[in-house]
């Protein structure tokens, strides 16, 4: 257990520390990890924790750290991988701030953060593809009907996601009781 919790701090660690542009760039590399590489969750199991740290307040990449760490080890494993995606930020921003005066007026790294945007950018784009096409896999056509509907009314319509979700959030539990799933 304490080997476990070890490599899931490292790897959440070596995540934050190595990902540039919030939580939905991070999703990606946490499903090749966890998913591919240690096999610890299934591929739907990992889209659905995503599902869930979406869904909670506060930062895509901690909830998912959450989610992931109570999935594989309980409210320890939930210290040991928050732990692991929080300090590397945190250090970071320290230093940053420390030289606050000199990072604002480098040009350098000025250019250097430019160009990360357009990295970030790409690997968005990457996640919402993949995810979409997992929802399409599944064959469901009430989960493809809102994943479009979605995409219109915010696109078209700039209908807040805020209410896009609470919408397919009530859907969804309608669909769960409806299909007899609600005794729980």
């Amino acid at each position: 257990m304490l080997a476990r919790l070890w490599k899931l701090f490292l790897a959440t660690l070596q995540l934050s520390a190595f990902t540039f542009g919030g939580g939905y760039v991070i999703v990606p590399l946490m499903r090749e990890k966890f998913v591919d590489e240690y096999e610890w969750v299934e591929e739907k199991e990992m889209l659905d924790l995503v599902t869930i740290s979406q869904s909670a307040p506060g930062a895509l990449a901690i909830n998912a750290s959450i989610a992931l760490g109570y999935k594989l080890a309980g409210f320890v494993g939930i210290f040991a991988a928050v732990l692991g995606t929080v300090l590397p930020p945190f250090i970071i921003i320290t230093i940053i701030s420390m030289a606050y005066d000199y990072f604002i007026s480098n040009q350098l790294i000025a250019l250097i953060l430019e160009g990360m945007q357009a990295g970030v950018s790409a690997v968005i784009v990457n996640v919402v593809i993949s995810m979409g096409f997992n929802v399409v896999r599944e064959k469901n056509w009430l989960l493809n009907l809102l994943m479009v509907l979605a995409f219109v009314l915010n696109y078209f319509f700039k209908v807040h996601v805020a209410l896009i979700m609470g919408i397919s959030l009530l859907v969804g539990l309608v669909v769960y009781f409806v299909e007899g799933r609600g005794d729980v």
